[in-house]
Parts: C-alpha cells; sequence; structure tokens
C-alpha cells in the first residue's frame, strides 16, 4: 500500500511540475515536428521516383535462332513490363559500352543454347549485368528476372511432359518443336505480366511505391521517440546524496520514482501522439477504421512502455548526467534507424534483416506500417509483450541490485 502511494505522491509531484512550466509544453511538441518534418521533405524528396523516368534495360541475345529472336523482339515490344521500363535490343560490346557510360540500368543476356537446354531439360539462367551506378534499378530488375526464371524453370517438366506426350502421339520433330516453343512463349509472357511480377515488389517497397505514406509513418514513430526522450528527461533532475539516503530511511525507492517519471511520461507523449495521427491521417490514402486506431494504440503503448524502461536501465547504471543523456540519445538514434523509419529495412545487409524481427523498434512499426500502409487486419502483440515482460525484470532487477549496493 505504501508502495502505491510513493508513486502515486511522484506522479502528483511531477503533474505539479508540469503545471508550474506548461509554456514549454508547446515548444515540447513544435519543436519535434519541425525538425522531423524538415528532415522528411528531405528524404522524400530524394526517394520520390520521377514519373517521366524510365529505367534503361539492354538485351542480348547470344541464342540467335528463330525461336530466340521472336522472344527478344516480343520483349522489347511488350507494354506488360511497364511505361517505367524500356528495353533495347543490344550486343553484348554494345551493352558492356551503355553499362559503362551509365545508359542503362543493366542488360539481360540470352546465353548460347538457351531454347535447346530449355527443351531438353536442362538448367537454364538468364544471367543480368548490373550497374553500380544504378544499384536500385538493377536490383529491381535483376527480381522481376529472377521471377521469371523461377517460373521458366518450374515449367521445365510441364514443356517436357508434353513434348513427351508428343512424340508418343507421333507427332513430326518440327510440329512438335513448334508446338511445344508455343507452350513456352505463352507461359513465359504470362509470367511478366505486370500483376504477376511487379505488385510483389511494389507492395515490399513502399518506401519507393509510396514514399509520402510511407515516410509520413515514420516520420510519426520518431516524433514519439524523440517526445518520449525529451519528456524523461525533463522530469529528471540530480538530487544531492543527503537527500537520498533521507528518502530511502523513509522507504522510497528509486524505482518507484522511475514508474511515476515513466506514467507521467507516457500520459503526456499519448496526448501528443494522438494529436498528430488525426493530422496523419490526412496525409493516407485510406481513412484509418477505429478497429485500427486501437491496434495502433497497443503497438505504441507497447514500444513507448518498452522504450522508457531502456531509458530508465541505462538512468539506473550511469550516475553522470551528461553522459547518461548521451548514451540515451544515441540509443534513441539507434532505434530509430534500426526500425527502418529513416532507412528503408530493405536496403540493410540481409544479416542485419534477419536481426530485426528481435529488435522492439523494428516490431512495432513493422507492424504499425502494415495496419495503415498494407490494410492489414490483425497485429502480432506477443513479441513486444515478451519483451517488456524481459526488460521488466531486468529493470527491477537492477534496481533492487542498486538499492541494496547504496545500502
Amino acid at each position: 500500500m505504501h508502495y502505491m502511494r510513493h508513486i502515486q505522491l511522484f506522479i502528483k509531484n511531477h503533474l505539479m511540475q508540469l503545471k508550474r512550466k506548461w509554456l514549454s509544453l508547446p515548444l515540447l511538441f513544435m519543436f519535434p515536428i519541425i525538425i522531423v518534418g524538415l528532415a522528411a521533405v528531405i528524404i522524400i524528396t530524394y526517394f520520390m521516383p520521377s514519373e517521366k523516368e524510365t529505367i534503361q534495360v539492354g538485351l542480348v541475345n547470344l541464342d540467335e535462332n528463330e525461336q530466340t529472336e521472336l522472344i527478344v523482339q516480343l520483349i522489347e515490344q511488350s507494354s506488360q513490363l511497364g511505361s517505367f521500363i524500356a528495353i533495347h535490343s543490344l550486343t553484348e560490346n554494345e551493352a558492356k559500352i551503355a553499362v559503362e557510360n551509365n545508359e542503362i540500368s543493366s542488360y539481360i543476356t540470352f546465353p548460347d543454347n538457351f531454347t535447346r537446354h530449355l527443351m531438353q531439360g536442362q538448367s537454364v539462367e538468364i544471367p543480368i549485368t548490373g550497374n553500380p551506378n544504378q544499384q536500385a534499378e538493377s536490383f529491381l530488375v535483376n527480381e522481376l528476372i529472377e521471377s521469371v526464371s523461377r517460373h521458366i524453370r518450374a515449367s521445365q517438366a510441364n514443356i517436357l511432359a508434353i513434348n513427351s506426350y508428343a512424340r508418343e502421339f507421333g507427332m513430326d520433330d518440327e510440329e512438335r518443336n513448334d508446338f511445344v516453343f508455343e507452350q513456352f512463349k505463352e507461359f513465359l509472357f504470362y509470367t511478366v505480366g505486370r500483376d504477376r511480377v511487379l505488385t510483389e515488389r511494389e507492395i515490399t517497397n513502399l518506401a519507393t511505391s509510396s514514399p509520402i505514406q510511407y515516410f509520413a509513418v515514420g516520420s510519426w514513430f520518431i516524433l514519439i521517440s524523440i517526445w518520449l526522450l525529451t519528456i524523461y528527461n525533463f522530469f529528471t533532475k540530480e538530487n544531492p546524496i543527503r537527500l537520498r539516503n533521507r528518502m530511502r530511511l523513509y522507504g522510497v525507492l528509486e524505482i518507484q520514482q522511475t514508474i511515476a517519471k515513466m506514467f507521467v511520461t507516457m500520459f503526456i507523449t499519448a496526448i501528443f501522439a494522438g494529436l498528430s495521427l488525426f493530422a496523419l491521417e490526412n496525409v493516407l490514402v485510406e481513412t484509418i477504421i477505429p478497429e485500427d486506431y486501437l491496434r495502433i494504440t497497443i503497438l505504441t503503448l507497447l514500444y513507448s512502455v518498452i522504450f522508457l524502461q531502456c531509458l530508465a536501465i541505462i538512468e539506473t547504471l550511469i550516475q553522470s548526467h551528461k553522459l547518461r543523456l548521451l548514451v540515451q540519445s544515441m540509443f534513441t538514434i539507434l532505434s530509430v534507424i534500426i526500425s527502418g523509419a529513416i532507412i528503408p529495412v530493405i536496403y540493410y545487409p540481409l544479416w542485419i534483416q534477419n536481426l530485426l524481427p528481435y529488435l522492439f523498434s523494428y516490431e512495432a512499426l513493422s507492424w504499425i506500417q502494415d495496419i495503415l500502409l498494407n490494410n492489414r487486419l490483425y497485429a502480432d502483440y506477443i513479441p513486444l509483450l515478451l519483451m517488456n515482460a524481459a526488460l521488466a525484470f531486468i529493470l527491477i532487477s537492477i534496481s533492487v541490485w542498486k538499492e541494496r549496493v547504496a545500502i
């Protein structure tokens, strides 16, 4: 009972402190918005694709026969690849020179005996040579052709089965080859259709397909992190050793002060986050439904508790106020960067991407983005709940250990 009374007393003290300094609240609210807003405009301008700019791709045919010539001609003239990709038929030397001169993003190569290997069931590859100066465009072309290649390899069994049955029915070689090749062409152009190949890439890389919405959500997430850091430190003050010892004699623990400070910080941040979320809704394409508000509130609450517990652990371990503030600021910056709010996680190395599901900032932001941008109708709270429980145990253990050492 006394434990909760002490917490209530510190909460009341913080609210009175806030009442005395209420003129600083608008500054705490507006200053991060101005800074993050300016940074978001710069980042969105960088990621905003130009509607007039198309990705130039070369196509080199080393298997010069009637079948591959037809494929090359149809791919070059096809509009199913989208208006943002232009494919040009080139020789191998011309393609190399075009890459060196930065005229094309990459070039696709049909190797020797491509058709013969395809019909005989041998492994076929479509090599892609990228432009190191246009890595993002090269990666997109690589994803497109990799998808096509997977479908081609998967279709080989069907092509061989058709070829085998046609041979058993007594079709002559020329007619049988034409028939099998027609089946291959239909499957190829079915797989390079926009809805089958490009939609997956368009969804997973929202930073380039919907940069305004993506970075608006990321900016809102950054604002919450900054508000948590600044408001938490707003209520932090250094107590003299004699005052700490006297409070300890009355049974007051530092963990009680920390809990009260976390509670008031979350209360103020929740008000700021709610106001900014209504403004964010005007940026998004679709209206946020009430169920989504509930999911976002829970995710934000879980993230905020984890974030504040990390700040409290740093505060408990580091005595120096300046060093503590530096470490907490670095922790905030690292958490924001890892979450993908500034740099989309798709650009991180694969070994980092494999670790991201175990980090609370990425886990929270990814679910918020799925709900707001991908119309996800559910969220998995279990990882964040487990992280909350683990950090609560760590915080309590460190606080108890520190109290015993002080005694």
